[in-house]
Order: structure tokens, then C-alpha cells, then sequence
């Protein structure tokens, strides 16, 4: 086996790669790479609706 070869760069090159993708994946959440999970926005009110319609516009029954 040579010391300089080939199959040792690319053992090496595969090796900093999944070690990259380890070191990211631990560390994900701390540098903000994931998000939190969605909240749902509070209903507004009828009167502050944009699509609720004015109230010259009701049928009343």
C-alpha cells in the first residue's frame, strides 16, 4: 500500500463529509437551521375581518 495513493484522499474526503454532516446535524436546533413548530394566529374579531361583510349588506331574517 502506498502512502500516498488515491483510496487514502478519498477515504479521508468521505470521512471530513459525514463528519460535516454530523457536527451540522447536532448542532441544527442551536444555530437555527430547524424551525419551531407553526403557530396558529388568533381569529379576529367580525368587525376587524376584511371579508366580513359591512352591515348594510346583511339580510336579516
Amino acid at each position: 500500500m502506498r502512502l500516498l495513493s488515491s483510496d487514502l484522499f478519498r477515504h479521508f474526503s468521505i470521512g471530513f463529509v459525514l463528519g460535516a454532516v454530523l457536527v451540522v446535524g447536532a448542532n441544527a436546533e442551536e444555530w437555527g437551521l430547524t424551525e419551531s413548530p407553526a403557530q396558529a394566529a388568533e381569529m379576529a374579531s367580525p368587525a376587524q375581518r376584511a371579508d366580513a361583510p359591512s352591515a348594510e349588506f346583511v339580510i336579516a331574517p
